[in-house]
């Protein structure tokens, strides 16, 4: 069952994507191609938020476990999805599609601030808002960016566009008899641990009634599916 009513979301992209075949950093050809479907979503009357990880270039608390302090590692995390953002932007105004990039880190020459109000008015524009770096704090991922940034914007939905096609109640690379929900409450992910977004990402979704809904962004074509509400998906919600 789709999302009914929503008109403006927030996409939260893993930094992982970007690499598309490669291994590591940015395949610009592939982050055109996701420019594409963001359009594409765009052209068909959605308002956008988009959140995207650094995984791709550098990931904190893998830093931190290699014996880099925790805070100095996020802090690189967070530069590097700020260099996503730009290349998002970049690929999305390639195509005609107006957008603004908003850190949290402030860094007056590449992008703005994190402005609510202002992020409002892009949107209301037609604009794409990319939100970067996070929190802006250490000890905080992505997510917990992207469960903050919907919050703030009233976003209807969060859409998670990840390498797996939904929840599933174990690890389905490692389990082939995996069984993945087609709906699921925001109270069993965090009770069973299902690893679809931090803890405080989803109770900060829960606690404001935002529905989490995880597709894979890697299927061509998906994005537009999954938001017509077709497409392998898991919708994380109350009910």
């Amino acid at each position: 069952m789709p999302i009914s009513n929503a008109k403006r979301i927030l996409l939260k992209l893993s930094g992982e994507v970007l690499m598309g075949e490669q291994e590591f950093g940015i395949d610009p050809a592939f982050v055109s191609e996701l420019a594409g479907e963001v359009k594409q979503a765009r052209d068909a009357g959605w308002e956008i938020c988009l959140v995207i990880g650094g995984g791709n270039i550098f990931r904190g608390m893998a830093g931190a476990a290699q014996g880099m302090d925790r805070a100095q590692a996020d802090y690189m995390g967070m530069l590097a999805t700020v260099m996503n953002a730009l290349a998002m932007q970049s690929a999305l105004e390639q195509l005609g599609v107006p957008t603004r990039v908003q850190s949290a880190v402030q860094m007056d020459q590449v992008c703005e601030p994190v402005i609510r109000r202002r992020a409002e008015r892009h949107l209301e524009k037609g604009r794409i808002v990319i939100f970067a770096a996070g929190v802006g704090a250490p000890y905080f991922t992505t997510d917990s960016g992207a469960a903050l940034r919907a919050a703030e914007m009233r976003c209807d939905a969060l859409f998670k566009g990840t390498s797996v096609d939904g929840v599933y109640d174990s690890d389905p690379k490692k389990n082939a008899d995996a069984k993945r929900y087609d709906s699921v409450t925001y109270d069993k992910v965090l009770a069973d641990n299902l690893k679809v977004m931090d803890a405080s990402a989803v109770a900060l979704c829960r606690d404001n009634n935002i529905p989490i809904v995880v597709f894979s962004i890697r299927e061509k074509g998906n994005l537009a599916r999954v938001l017509a509400g077709q497409g392998a998906q898991t919708i994380v919600r109350n009910d």
